[in-house]
Parts: structure tokens; C-alpha cells; sequence
């Protein structure tokens, strides 16, 4: 058969493009394998230990995201998880309420240095208004308590506020809070002008997450995974006082890889979402070997499994611990690792990123195992991914 010169210069480039790409594509399922003896090594200990129904794993090498599912998002429905899954982040959360609030800075509309009265009135003259906007986003209030007492409803949110009584100086101690947290996000949505899930609502849609949600829709409701209690009984959040900033968000692995993809290149972000990213990778105060910033906690790396497990330990979320104000505060220039645990009655979750080195781990479960175990395993998967 005749074939045209035309014709016969179409194959040939053709297949120089298959011959250039084959080897593209069989790199990448070579990188995709590794990884997933890497991260099965991991987590398939974690889930047949703890019982863990589903689990959901996102990370990053270089620029590219890689998934890897496990186990079911409903043991009734037999619906597995993938990562398009919906968890429940917990304190997760607080790590995009910093950055609403590192927004809010970028936009000219918050201080850090202001008082919490500059922006709701009522708390004038009240212990909490001696602490800064910072003290709020950092835990060194004065020892607000990790939890709010169960008898406060959202109503009387700013009695409770003008009500407490510091235990020690703004700036001194770091105490995990989250009326703390929940207050500061109040605070950046009032100075923003706007309701605090509209203006996170707003902010997904600046970094880019298409799955991410204070208040499920109706159309990804199917996508909503069930958490399991210690019994493995089926459960949800049932949100308290400022759950929405403290513990409230519900997303994705892919949404949140994407998230840690952009803090490790916040330049692909238009202004002022790029300064809002960057701005919570400053560190304000100094917590035994960790440096608490806005939702971020962060290390040098690397750091040995024992640092980063006492930085994340009972003490440090159910104690107050000494902590001493930076005076130069800013984003480290050495590897750091930055990290963030998260839990509700049925989720437990890590989440964690190397700018320097371009590698980020994302852990979503539907059960609240030990922290230490998901420290060990984002440690471990990290450890394995730096250059």
C-alpha cells in the first residue's frame, strides 16, 4: 500500500512521542509502586492494630501528588474509601483558620498586636482582652482551658469570655486551647466583616480546594465517610461552641494534599492568598524543641521520632507548658518540618510538609487511634520520602 511522505512523517513523530513517553509513564507507576510499599509498611500495622475501618493517604514528592486508599468510609454501606472520601480534620481545621486569619493580616483588616475588644466590644475591660490577637492564634492566652465547660452554648459564648479569669500572664505559657483557637477565628471573621463560614467558604476557593466544607452540600453528602468510636460504632461530629474554626472542616485527602502543596509553593497562589499561606509559616513562640506558629507546629529537620512525639503528646495538648516569645519572628530558612494532629470522637488524622525538601504527608482515618501512632507513621513515610 502506497503511504504518503506526509503521512509516513506523522508516524514517525508519532511514534517518537510514544517512544519518549513510555518511558515518562512506566517512571511513574516505578515512583507509584515505591511509594505504596512505603506507605503500606506504614499504615497496614496501624489499621489491623487499632481496628481502623478506612484510611485515606495523600502525598507528595516533587511537585506530584500520589494516593493510596484503605478500608471502607461506611462498614454498613461497604463504600470504600478514595480520595475523594470526606473526614472530618478536627484540629486539622485550625491549621486553614490560621490561614483565614494570616488573610485577614494580608488584607489590612487584622492586627495581631490588637486586643480581641478592637474587634468584639463586649470583651473590653475583661482578662481576656489583656492578651493580644496573637496570644489567641498561639495558645499563650493566660490558660484558657482545652475545651469549653459542656453547659456553654454558643449563646453564651461572649459571657464565658468575659467571665474567665487568667491563670497566668498573656505570653508565658502555651496551653492547647480550643476556645482560644475558636475565638481567634471569631475574631478574623468580625474583622473581615463577614460570617466566619462564608469567608472560609471563599478562602477554599483561593487555594484551590474543591472539596473542602464547614457544612456538607447535599451533592457530596454520598462522599461523607463515618467515623467509628472504640466500640466501632458509627458516628459523627456533633459541633459545640466555635467548632467551625476549631475542629469543623470536613475534606478530602486530594484537597488536603493539595493544601500541602501549596504551602510548600505558596507562589502559585495569586495575592494576597501567597502572603496569607506564608504568613503561618512565621513562628511566634518558642515550646520546648517545638516553635508554635499560626496553626502550624514546627521542627528542624529532620527530627528524631522521640522529638516529634513529645511534641504532640498528652502534655502538650493536656498540660500547660512554658513558652518564650520569639523576638525576631519569622519563617525558618533552614528544612523545617511543619505538622498538625487533628481528631473527633471518630476521626484521628496527621498531616505534615518539608518545604526545602518538596514532600508532604496527608493521614485521614475514620477512628481516633493514638496520636503516637500517627506521628510514627507520618515520621516514617517522611523519612522515606526526603531526597
Amino acid at each position: 500500500m502506497f503511504t504518503s511522505p506526509k503521512t509516513s512523517t506523522r508516524c514517525i513523530a508519532l511514534a517518537l512521542v510514544a517512544a519518549c513517553c513510555a518511558p515518562l509513564a512506566s517512571r511513574a507507576a516505578d515512583d507509584s509502586a515505591r511509594l505504596r510499599v512505603i506507605v503500606d509498611k506504614a499504615i497496614r500495622p496501624i489499621m489491623a492494630e487499632h481496628d481502623v475501618p478506612g484510611m485515606a493517604v495523600a502525598v507528595t514528592v516533587g511537585g506530584k501528588a500520589y494516593f493510596f486508599n484503605y478500608g471502607l468510609a461506611s462498614v454498613k454501606d461497604q463504600t470504600p474509601v478514595s480520595e475523594a472520601t470526606l473526614f472530618e480534620l478536627g484540629s486539622v481545621s485550625k491549621t486553614l483558620t490560621a490561614t483565614l486569619a494570616s488573610y485577614a493580616l494580608a488584607s489590612g483588616k487584622l492586627s495581631l498586636d490588637a486586643h480581641p475588644s478592637a474587634y468584639m466590644a463586649q470583651l473590653k475591660g475583661s482578662d481576656i482582652d489583656k492578651a493580644s490577637v496573637l496570644n489567641l492564634g498561639t495558645y499563650t492566652a493566660g490558660g484558657l482551658p482545652l475545651q469549653f465547660p459542656e453547659e456553654i452554648k454558643d449563646a453564651q459564648m461572649a459571657d464565658y469570655f468575659q467571665q474567665w479569669q487568667a491563670q497566668a500572664a498573656p505570653g508565658t505559657q502555651r496551653r492547647y486551647s480550643n476556645p482560644s483557637l475558636g475565638l481567634f477565628g471569631h475574631v478574623t471573621a468580625l474583622a473581615l466583616g463577614s460570617d466566619f463560614d462564608e469567608a472560609m467558604t471563599q478562602l477554599f476557593a483561593q487555594l484551590g480546594l474543591t472539596s473542602s466544607y464547614l457544612r456538607v452540600p447535599a451533592g457530596a453528602v454520598s462522599n461523607q465517610a463515618w467515623g467509628y468510636d472504640e466500640h466501632n460504632q458509627a458516628r459523627r461530629m456533633d459541633p459545640g461552641v466555635l467548632a467551625a474554626p476549631t475542629y469543623g472542616v470536613r475534606s478530602s485527602s486530594a484537597d488536603m494534599i493539595r493544601f500541602m502543596q501549596v504551602n510548600i509553593a505558596p507562589d502559585q497562589l495569586d495575592e494576597p492568598a501567597r502572603r496569607a499561606v506564608q504568613g503561618t509559616h512565621v513562628g511566634y513562640f518558642q515550646v520546648g524543641a517545638m516553635v508554635q506558629g499560626l496553626g502550624w507546629e514546627q521542627y528542624p529537620w529532620p527530627v528524631s521520632l522521640k522529638r516529634l512525639q513529645a511534641g504532640n503528646s498528652r502534655g502538650m495538648i493536656m498540660e500547660a507548658n512554658a513558652a518564650r516569645r520569639i523576638s525576631a519572628p519569622k519563617a525558618p530558612s533552614a528544612p523545617t518540618l511543619f505538622n498538625k494532629t487533628g481528631s473527633t470522637g471518630g476521626f484521628g488524622n496527621y498531616v505534615g510538609f518539608v518545604p526545602a525538601k518538596k514532600i508532604a504527608i496527608v493521614i485521614l482515618a475514620n477512628k481516633n487511634y493514638p496520636i503516637s501512632d500517627r506521628v510514627k507513621a507520618g515520621h516514617t513515610i517522611l523519612e522515606r520520602l526526603a531526597p
